[in-house]
């Protein structure tokens, strides 16, 4: 969970995973595998050393290491969950020894995954029973805004901040994207879906931060290169809205046992403001 002078929520979006599919595709594509240690119970005898990586492919936040054979490595970083590659002599930074979970190295590079939570082997040809639920891949080839947009609307009277975060709908946004889409479309994440004006723009703003964030280091939202204005509400709870000065609100948003914090200006984002009815 976010802390309140953080910036950055330490769950991976869209983009973090896409970046690191890349980076492990990178590493390991069209080698053969010379070390395969897959260190959960269930994968202790599984040994994927002398097959060739196909490729490395990212859906929504899981990622998906395709090797010869039909098979498939299915990892989920969660919240704290990493990949970490290194050359043949470098030095593993990525945490204690003991939050290994999986270990694929070439000849030329080894790929680390710490504390993941999800490492799972399938079958290529079975991917759609862990993934085939996710709705269209705003970084993906799927990527399908008519579709997207019909997902979200099936239920007008959801809360928008909680129909931005289900992977069903539109598969990418994280709890970051959530708070930001709703400050630049100017409605509070409590607003339900269906009130939304002009929910198409919703799905292009959607697409368009992705897109401009897949090959960043570090997020931005609000074209601003200092540290502290990245964002324009996530992170900022009590701090001044860049845009008009009103203090940054945060509350909890979500069903039961399911809540992530939201922040919003409550001057600038019409609608209820926070748990409640109230209008704004």
């Amino acid at each position: 969970m976010p802390t309140p002078t953080g910036i950055m929520d330490p769950m991976p979006e869209g983009d973090t995973v896409w970046q690191t599919a890349q980076r492990l595709h990178q590493a390991l594509a069209g080698a053969p595998l010379t070390r395969s240690d897959l260190r959960v119970p269930r994968l202790a005898t599984a040994d994927l050393t002398g097959r060739q990586v196909l490729e490395v492919v990212p859906r929504g936040k899981h990622l998906l290491t395709r090797v010869e054979g039909g098979l498939t490595l299915h990892s989920h970083l969660r919240m704290d969950g990493s990949w970490q590659v290194y050359g043949p002599d470098e030095r593993w930074r990525g945490g204690p020894h003991h939050q290994i979970r999986a270990i694929l190295a070439t000849a030329a590079h080894t790929a680390v995954g710490y504390r993941l939570p999800v490492l799972e082997l399938l079958r290529t040809g079975d991917e759609d029973r862990i993934v085939g639920h996710l709705g269209p891949d705003l970084l993906g080839p799927d990527w399908d805004p008519d579709e997207a947009l019909r997902r979200l609307l099936a239920d007008p009277a959801r809360p928008l901040g909680e129909a931005l975060l289900d992977q069903r709908n539109l598969a990418g946004i994280g709890n970051v994207y959530k708070s930001e889409l709703c400050f630049v479309l100017r409605v509070s994440p409590w607003l339900p879906i269906g009130e939304v004006p002009s929910p198409e723009r919703l799905v292009a703003h959607a697409k368009k931060l992705l897109e401009a964030n897949r090959n960043r280091r570090a997020r931005v939202t609000t074209a601003e290169p200092r540290r502290d204005r990245r964002l324009w509400v996530y992170g900022r709870p009590g701090r001044p809205c860049l845009r008009c000065g009103t203090p940054v609100r945060a509350a909890d948003q979500g069903r039961a046992g399911q809540e992530r914090s939201t922040f919003w200006c409550p001057s600038c984002q019409a609608g209820p403001q926070g748990p409640g009815p109230g209008p704004s």
